[in-house]
């Protein structure tokens, strides 16, 4: 028997004021500022034309060109600026508003990134590679779930690249993590089949695997563990660019966009992560400005340790783009998650960075 609307209403209010919060991170391997605050860099096009080409004919320029820089990254990620900024959330590090965020290791690639973001400090004298070591130090995720007493599952890391088995966390096993060409179990046939079908379609990287395998396999997770903190790492957004395929980096912004649509419409039409759930989403590094160098990152590439952090917070009114703030580092990331699951941030480590303010 269906129980009267009322009643129904009042009980997923109820659910949902009883529900502890949850954090979701995400992060868009090597996105660059100045296609999420730009989108299409129409220069970047104009040097890969060969003799005789037009810009006006090519695929991209048709689909992603537009007169402004808002105009055009709204074209490229319609969700995220239409939806997601304008009416839920803020981002800062656009230099044209007078807002910078930028990573405080000096390495400006992808493992110290990562390490930075997830324990709230660079650690340039122990991460040097991006070599699978364990990391030497304990990550948010790690000590979110010891001081949340959280089981195992409600911690859950999904990443597209498979070093992330061992960025994530200083002692393995501590938290769930599926990473790369790893086996999904899953009680669905589906996800069986998918965590099947994702060695039958391999990309050009070996240890990369396509990121609609590892969104897939995270909404599965999310749907039948109710995690309270949840990390998506997704990939396709630097090895593109590193092969110098500018369409295919163009393109999986746009789906990128659409995975955090349906990552957003599936929480909202949740009870217990409604109003509930923080999301942060930010990248590791940024790239070079220029044709001549936007495919690289390092340490000796002008623009590589610029990036962006997004902010969706139902405890945050700012919305829209930061504008002219004290800068903000990638290491403020972690502190920032332990303060939305209203943990102590100074608890974490005496070196972490303090929370976004």
């Amino acid at each position: 028997m269906r129980l009267p609307i009322a009643i129904a209403a009042c009980l997923a209010i109820t659910v949902a004021a009883q529900s502890p919060p949850a954090v979701i991170l995400v992060t868009l391997d090597g996105a660059r500022i100045e296609e999420v605050f730009g989108g299409l860099d129409v220069s970047i096009v104009q040097s890969q034309l060969k003799e005789g080409q037009r810009l006006e004919d090519q695929a991209i320029y048709k689909r992603y060109w537009a007169a402004t820089p808002e105009a055009r990254r709204e074209k490229l990620m319609p969700f995220f600026w239409g939806t997601l900024m304008r009416a839920h959330g803020s981002i800062a590090g656009n230099p044209a508003r007078g807002s910078r965020v930028h990573l405080t290791n000096h390495q400006w690639f992808s493992y110290p990134g990562y390490s930075e973001i997830l324990v709230g400090a660079a650690h340039d004298e122990a991460i040097k590679s991006n070599d699978p070591i364990q990391n030497p130090n304990t990550t948010v995720l790690e000590f979110l779930r010891a001081s949340r007493h959280l089981p195992r599952d409600q911690v859950a890391a999904f990443a597209s690249w498979s070093v992330f088995s061992a960025i994530v966390e200083k002692i393995s096993g501590s938290i769930a993590v599926n990473a790369g060409y790893q086996p999904y179990e899953s009680t669905s046939p589906e996800m069986r089949r998918d965590s099947a079908l994702q060695f039958e379609t391999p990309t050009p990287w070996d240890s990369v695997r396509h990121d609609a395998y590892t969104v897939r396999f995270a909404l599965d997770h999310l749907e039948r563990h109710r995690p309270r903190v949840l990390y998506l790492a997704l990939g396709e957004t630097d090895d593109w660019a590193h092969d110098g395929r500018y369409d295919r980096v163009l393109e999986t912004y746009t789906r990128t966009d659409q995975y955090l649509k349906q990552l957003w419409e599936w929480l909202q039409a949740q009870p217990e992560y409604r109003g509930r759930t923080h999301i942060l989403i930010t990248t590791d590094h940024g790239r070079g400005r220029t044709p001549a160098n936007w495919r690289d990152h390092g340490e000796k590439v002008e623009g590589a340790g610029e990036t962006w952090m997004a902010f969706v917070s139902p405890s945050w009114s700012k919305r829209g783009e930061w504008r002219g703030h004290q800068p903000l580092t990638a290491s403020q990331a972690a502190a920032t998650l332990i303060a939305w699951m209203n943990g102590d941030p100074a608890k974490f480590t005496g070196a972490a960075a303090p929370v976004v303010p």
